[in-house]
């Protein structure tokens, strides 16, 4: 987001991570992201590329559609993201496939083949053989944070995640200063109204968007298997991630002091000369960028194809809209919830995905659902859907994709249907190579 002020859901930021993987079985991953950024820096649709350290390997390149490409920690992690803010969130899913077809094309005409593989995790990766870190422009930032964590781990080295940034005004008014802190230091203001909705929307989020169900070839019993390895990924400063729900803070001065302060300090003695005290270093599901007047939602793993990413992402801001809106719930009542009880269904959704049972009357209540508990989480979704305006979700561009998540299950779900409880390497490989059809086709995956 910029720091242009924007009021409330006046605009929106898509991220979508993939993983770039060698076309031949068993599609392994392919360590080439920064020959890909830079042969992307010279494509004639190239508007701005940005480039730090040596070498001429470029960090980010704006396309003319106005989706920019990126590196990540990984070398095998490619991400598009809105150059900018986009006022709606109708027309971006086209922009993304666009790009997803012109970085195919490229990866196909390397020496070894490769291609974009969906889903928020690699099936069959090694990550303590086959990680690589980006060794170019912030590669101290990369190193510190391998140095801290090892980031040799699913948890860093294998999760490709959605994140859907939605602004907040600090300010009623175009200047900054002391008056913009201290209307954003209320719990009424724009922050905290949209905090205490992203909180009581982010444990069922999984419900929507699991889909990693396989890792290292097996099938673990999670329909989430990067939010998992996610929550874990900092064990050594638990602090960073906390308890993956953020802690019930609505100010500016309060976030700062009780989440951020607390992060800071924990890093010192292993970050001495602060490299990594930025927002960024908040592992949270959902991270405040007071930077840039947003909050960045994490939780989201990448679906098989820009229209669903995009599908989930207007069901989720729908929803948080309705709720800082005032029309689904009382927020007041919303920032009384501590961590433990989001928690507790955030860990079942996680495990269990649209099929979780909720067993929570007073969360349900508060989410507007006027069924007797339990219900499941896919049920819940539905009542929401129908319940709320939803409006982007709606759209003929976007409906077909929603639809087939209400109605067939997260995508973790469906690719337990084609793969079965024990699938052989063989089926894996050829239920991923179909996903990354639908990734080219920007189509819903429907089992075969």
């Amino acid at each position: 987001m910029s720091h242009k002020p924007l009021r409330l859901f006046e605009a929106f930021g898509v991220e979508i991570e993939y993983m770039v993987v060698e076309q031949a079985p068993p599609l392994a991953v392919a360590p080439v992201v920064d020959g890909v950024m830079k042969r992307a820096g010279e494509m004639p649709q190239a508007r701005g590329v940005e480039i730090e350290g040596e070498g001429g390997y470029p960090n980010s390149v704006d396309m003319a559609e106005g989706i920019s490409w990126s590196n990540e920690l990984a070398l095998h992690v490619l991400e598009f993201k809105t150059s900018a803010p986009a006022p709606t969130l109708r027309g971006v899913a086209p922009l993304f496939h666009e790009q997803v077809l012109r970085a195919d094309a490229l990866l196909d005409g390397l020496a070894r083949p490769a291609r974009l593989l969906p889903t928020g995790m690699h099936p069959l990766m090694d990550p303590e053989r086959e990680m690589r870190l980006w060794p170019h422009d912030y590669g101290e930032v990369y190193a510190a944070f391998n140095r801290i964590f090892d980031c040799r781990g699913h948890g860093w080295a294998n999760l490709q995640a959605t994140h859907l940034n939605l602004p907040f005004c600090i300010h009623e008014t175009a200047e900054y200063g002391s008056q913009a802190y201290a209307q954003a230091d209320t719990p009424e203001s724009e922050f905290g109204r949209l905090h205490a909705a992203i909180r009581m929307v982010l444990p069922i989020l999984p419900a929507l968007s699991a889909s990693t169900p396989i890792m290292e070839g097996r099938v673990t019993g999670q329909m989430d298997n990067r939010l998992e390895v996610y929550r874990h990924n900092a064990r050594r400063l638990p602090i960073t991630s906390g308890r993956v729900i953020p802690e019930p803070v609505f100010t500016h001065s309060g976030y700062e002091r009780e989440i951020l302060g607390a992060i800071y300090t924990a890093f010192e003695p292993h970050d001495p000369d602060g490299i990594l005290r930025f927002e960024w270093a908040n592992s949270r599901g959902a991270i405040a960028r007071f930077m840039r007047s947003a909050i960045e939602i994490r939780v989201l793993d990448v679906q098989e194809c820009p229209g669903a990413d995009l599908a989930v992402c207007a069901l989720a801001a729908g929803v948080v809209r309705a709720i800082a809106m005032g029309q689904l719930g009382d927020t007041g009542q919303m920032q009384r919830w501590g961590v433990e009880p989001l928690h507790e269904i955030l860990l079942n959704t996680i495990r269990d995905g649209d099929a979780t049972v909720i067993q929570n009357a007073e969360y349900l209540r508060a989410m507007g659902y006027s069924g007797s508990a339990p219900c499941t989480a896919g049920r819940l979704w539905r009542d929401i859907f129908e319940r709320t305006p939803c409006e982007e979700a709606r759209t003929d561009e976007l409906r077909p994709f929603v639809e087939s998540i209400l109605a067939g299950g997260c995508l973790a779900r469906r690719i337990l249907a084609a793969t079965g409880p024990s699938p052989s390497v063989e089926r894996i490989v050829s239920v991923y190579t179909d996903l990354a059809g639908c990734l080219r086709r920007n189509e819903p995956y429907a089992p075969r």
